[in-house]
C-alpha cells in the first residue's frame, strides 16, 4: 500500500522528523479501516496491531496520537487525494459507464467559534460502488466552484454525471460534457426562468414518453413516473446549455398509513432515453445510503472534531479509503459490523488489506 502515497511530500522539518511519513499515513488508514475514530484510538491500535501482532521494527518505534494528529494537519490535501484516486484506479479502474453521482456533505462537528464546517463534495460510481473522488469547500454554497474542480480529476467518460440542483449551472454543465459524459441535473428556483419554463410545460403530460417504477419497503409504497420530452427548440436560451437534449419530470406517489403524497422534481439532461434517464437518477439517490448515511453511521463522521490546519480534509478523505477498501469485502455484513470485526481479527483485516492490491 505504501507505493500509492509516495508523492506526498513530507511538510515537516526534516531534522525533527523521527516517523517515516509514508508509515504513518498507512498506519492511520489501517487504524481507521478498523474502527478507530479518534487519534489517540488510532495510536493505541497502531501500538497493539503494529507493534506486538505484525511485530515490525519501526526505527523509532509507533508515533505517538500528537504526532499523527500534526502530520495530518500539515500534509497537503491535494496529494492526498491524488493518491486516492491512483490507489482506486489501479485497484477497481475507471467507471466507464453507469452513474457518477455528485453531491455534497458537511462535517458537522469541525466547525469552530472561527472556522467553518468543512464541506466535502464527493462523486461516487455506480458501477464501482466506491467513492472516486472528492473536493474540499468551505461551504454549501461554494459547491459550484467545487464541482468542475472535481470533475477536472475524474475519468467519467461514458458516464453519466448527476447533481442536485445546487450544479443547475451553464458552466457545470458545460464542463460535464467537455469530460465526455452525459448529464441529469435537478432544476429549481435558482434557475427561476427555467424552472417556469420548464414546470409549466409538464403541467400537461397526456402525450409524453414515461417510463415507471415501483418499490416497497418500510411501510411505504413508492410509485416514481419519469417524464421525458426531447423535442425542446422552443425552450428559451437552450443552446446556453451545453449538450442539452431534453427536460423531465419525476412525479413520486408515496402511499403510507393510507396516507398518500405526492411530490414533483424537474431535471435538465442530454440523454434521450427515458429508460435510461431513470435509471441514472435511481443510482444518483443510492449515494444518500451508501456513502453519506454511511459515513454518519458506520464511521460517526458528523461527531469528528478533527479541525485544524489540513486535517478535516485528510481525515475526510481517510473514511472515504477505508470505506472503499471496506467496500471491496464481500463478505455479508455490515460496514459498522466489518469495521468492528477488522479491529479483533487480524486475519479478517489481512484479508482485506492484502488481497485488494
Amino acid at each position: 500500500m505504501l507505493k500509492y502515497f509516495e508523492n506526498i511530500q513530507d511538510p515537516r522539518q526534516a531534522w525533527k522528523v523521527k516517523h517515516n511519513l509514508l508509515e504513518i499515513v498507512v498506519m492511520v488508514i489501517c487504524a481507521v479501516v478498523a474502527e478507530c475514530e479518534a487519534w489517540y484510538q488510532i495510536d493505541h491500535y497502531c501500538q497493539l496491531w503494529f507493534k506486538q501482532k505484525l511485530k515490525l521494527k519501526l526505527e523509532n518505534g509507533i508515533p505517538s496520537h500528537d504526532t499523527m494528529q500534526r502530520v495530518f494537519e500539515l500534509i497537503d490535501p491535494n496529494e492526498l487525494e491524488a493518491s486516492f484516486r491512483s490507489l482506486i484506479l489501479d485497484v477497481a479502474g475507471s467507471p466507464k459507464s453507469g452513474t457518477v453521482s455528485i453531491d455534497g456533505k458537511t462535517i458537522k462537528s469541525s466547525k469552530t467559534d472561527d472556522k467553518k464546517a468543512a464541506y466535502m463534495v464527493s462523486a461516487w460510481s455506480s458501477n464501482l460502488g466506491l467513492v472516486i473522488g472528492q473536493v474540499k469547500t468551505c461551504e454549501k454554497s461554494n459547491e459550484i466552484k467545487a464541482v468542475p474542480e472535481l470533475l477536472n480529476l475524474l475519468d467519467v467518460r461514458g458516464c453519466t454525471v448527476t447533481a442536485d440542483a445546487m450544479s443547475c449551472q451553464k458552466e457545470i454543465v458545460k464542463k460535464v460534457t467537455q469530460r465526455g459524459a452525459d448529464y441529469c441535473i435537478a432544476l429549481k428556483q435558482n434557475q427561476k426562468n427555467l424552472f417556469e419554463d420548464v414546470s409549466f410545460y409538464f403541467s400537461d403530460i397526456q402525450n409524453l414518453k414515461a417510463t415507471k417504477t415501483f418499490e416497497k419497503g418500510h411501510g411505504r409504497l413508492e410509485t416514481r413516473e419519469y417524464f421525458l420530452e426531447t423535442n425542446i427548440d422552443w425552450l428559451h436560451k437552450k443552446d446556453e446549455w451545453k449538450n442539452l437534449n431534453g427536460i423531465s419530470m419525476v412525479r413520486s406517489t408515496i402511499l403510507k398509513k393510507r396516507i398518500e403524497k405526492q411530490e414533483v422534481r424537474y431535471f435538465l439532461t442530454s440523454l434521450l432515453d427515458v429508460k435510461k434517464f431513470a435509471k441514472s437518477l435511481r443510482e444518483h439517490w443510492v449515494i444518500e445510503n451508501n456513502l453519506h448515511l454511511v459515513l454518519d453511521v458506520a464511521f460517526r463522521e458528523d461527531y469528528n472534531k478533527t479541525n485544524k490546519g489540513n486535517s478535516a480534509e485528510n481525515f475526510a478523505i481517510t473514511r472515504h479509503i477505508a470505506l472503499n477498501l471496506i467496500r471491496r469485502d464481500t463478505s455479508k455484513m455490515s460496514v459498522r459490523g466489518k469495521r468492528h470485526r477488522y479491529a479483533y481479527d487480524n486475519k479478517f483485516l489481512y484479508k482485506i488489506l492484502f488481497e485488494s492490491f
